[in-house]
C-alpha cells in the first residue's frame, strides 16, 4: 500500500528533480520501517530469551531437566522440512543484514539451539566475534516458519541440540 502511494506521487510529478527526491524519500522511509521492524524483533527476542532463562532457572530448581537428555543417542536426528539447505536459505532470507555493524569483510557465528519434542526451536544462542551478527542470527532462527521433525529415540520424540554455523561476506 505504501509503495503504491509513493508510486502515484512519483508518477504524478512532472519534474525529474522532484521525482528523484520522492524516490529518495521512499528509500529512506523503507529503511526506517526496516529499522523499526528490527527493533520490534529484538524486543521479541529479548522477551523470548527472558522467558527461556526463567524456564531454565525453574527447571534447575525442579531438577526435571537433565543434561544427559540432550546427549543420549538418537535413532533419528532432528530435521528441518526440506533439509539443512532449506533452513540455511530461510535464515539467509530472514537475516537483517543492515543490522550488522562490522569492520571486517567476513563475519562468522556458530548458532546452537534446541529442537524441542514438538519440533519448535528454543534456547537459541549465537557465538561469534560480532555482537550484532550474533543477535541478527538469533532473530532469524527464532523467525523460521516451519517446525523441525524432532529427533527420536526408540520411536519417541526427544529434545536435542542443533548446531548451525553461519558466515556473512560483506560486499564492498
Amino acid at each position: 500500500m505504501l509503495g503504491t502511494e509513493f508510486k502515484k506521487k512519483f508518477d504524478a510529478e512532472p519534474d525529474s528533480l522532484h521525482k528523484e527526491a520522492i524516490r529518495q524519500d521512499f528509500f529512506l522511509f523503507m529503511k526506517k520501517m526496516d529499522s523499526i521492524e528490527n527493533v520490534a524483533l529484538i524486543g521479541a527476542l529479548l522477551k523470548v530469551k527472558n522467558l527461556e532463562d526463567l524456564s531454565r532457572i525453574q527447571s534447575i530448581r525442579d531438577h526435571s531437566e537433565k543434561e544427559s537428555e540432550f546427549y543420549r543417542p538418537t535413532d533419528q536426528s532432528a530435521d528441518y522440512p526440506g533439509g539443512i539447505d532449506t533452513l540455511r536459505e530461510e535464515v539467509a532470507y530472514l537475516f537483517y543484514k543492515e543490522g550488522v555493524y562490522s569492520d571486517v569483510k567476513t563475519v562468522k557465528a556458530n548458532v546452537v539451539f534446541i529442537v524441542e519434542k514438538d519440533g519448535t526451536i528454543s534456547n537459541v544462542h549465537a557465538q561469534g566475534d560480532n555482537f550484532t551478527f550474533n543477535r541478527q542470527a538469533e532473530i532469524a532462527l527464532y523467525s523460521v516458519s516451519e517446525k523441525f521433525s524432532p529427533a527420536a529415540y526408540k520411536g519417541d520424540p526427544v529434545r536435542c541440540r542443533f548446531n548451525l554455523p553461519l558466515t556473512m561476506q560483506k560486499e564492498e
